[in-house]
């Protein structure tokens, strides 16, 4: 019995015990299980901060740490149009409009025997001035441009013309219109009285007579082997001073008709091209200001000899 009492106590003891244990596991269970529950609520605590994994609403409100860098790039790129080396040159072509054309390829006139005549002085030109502004003139504004650091256009503006006149001396008279590029032959004793249009194919030259003195001379140019210049004696038949071809229906200002359809006129290809091309049975000439003044002396009847 009394062992059964022990171990009743045994059992009471060990009941009471039993019963601590059992509170202190309830007690460790709730721990743990509330301890399972903080952490999604220190997640939810940290909700607030949830939001910042929404960073795209974020960037899109301007947040500081977004658009700060990004101002950094667009501040940085403001100066830098204002710094570049690209923005001096947009001044350059402020200075554009101030180089204006004044003469260009298909130009005529009195400027353009100048211009002709200052580029020969300094050797850029090697023709009789012809108030034409044609290949041979484009390749010697080129030629004098690219001597000068300008751009070779070809073109005169008022940069390329203000360089030349600065180097060149105002041209005489002599040099604006000389008598020929060519010496003229000696004339032909059938051009020795009279008034004569003296014209010699060896130096390719015209001499406008009148009882045997030379009053003015010019260069010319003739028909091709196919369609080649008469040679004899004639006389002027007929005057047309803007005449054009019925033919081949170019332009023959100034002509002065003495064989056919054959004249002496001003040929503003002749002019542009110089011994390159070839008339059609005409005697071409390149100076528009002396076939223009020819053309006023020269009366119907007057004398055309054409020779070798």
């Amino acid at each position: 019995m009394i062992s059964s009492g022990r171990t009743g106590r045994g059992h009471a003891h060990l009941g009471g015990r039993g019963a601590g244990a059992a509170a202190a596991a309830v007690l460790a269970l709730v721990a743990l299980t509330a301890g399972c529950k903080a952490e999604p609520a220190g997640s939810a605590s940290a909700a607030p901060s949830a939001p910042a994994s929404s960073s795209p609403p974020e960037t899109d409100t301007g947040a500081s740490p977004t658009p700060s860098a990004s101002a950094e790039p667009d501040t940085s790129a403001s100066p830098s149009p204002k710094a570049t080396p690209t923005k001096p040159p947009a001044s350059s072509p402020a200075a554009t409009p101030a180089a204006k054309v004044l003469m260009a390829s298909g130009s005529q006139g009195k400027q353009v025997r100048e211009l002709q005549a200052r580029l020969r002085q300094i050797g850029h030109f090697d023709r009789t001035p012809t108030g034409y502004y044609g290949s041979v003139t484009v390749t010697a504004v080129q030629s004098f441009q690219g001597k000068r650091g300008l751009p070779r256009t070809g073109r005169t503006d008022t940069v390329t013309w203000q360089k030349l006149l600065g180097m060149t001396r105002t041209p005489t008279a002599a040099e604006l219109t000389p008598p020929t590029t060519r010496p003229a032959a000696k004339p032909d004793k059938r051009c020795m009285t009279g008034r004569v249009i003296c014209i010699s194919k060896t130096s390719r030259s015209l001499s406008w007579m009148i009882d045997g003195k030379v009053v003015s001379t010019m260069d010319v140019r003739f028909g091709s082997q196919y369609t080649p210049t008469r040679e004899g004696t004639f006389s002027v038949y007929w005057k047309s001073r803007h005449h054009v071809s019925s033919i081949y229906h170019t332009a023959m200002p100034y002509a002065m008709f003495f064989s056919g359809g054959q004249a002496v006129h001003y040929s503003s290809d002749f002019a542009a091209r110089g011994y390159n091309g070839a008339s059609h049975g005409c005697v071409n000439v390149r100076d528009e200001g002396k076939i223009a003044a020819l053309f006023d002396q020269v009366r119907n009847g007057d004398k055309v000899v054409i020779y070798w």
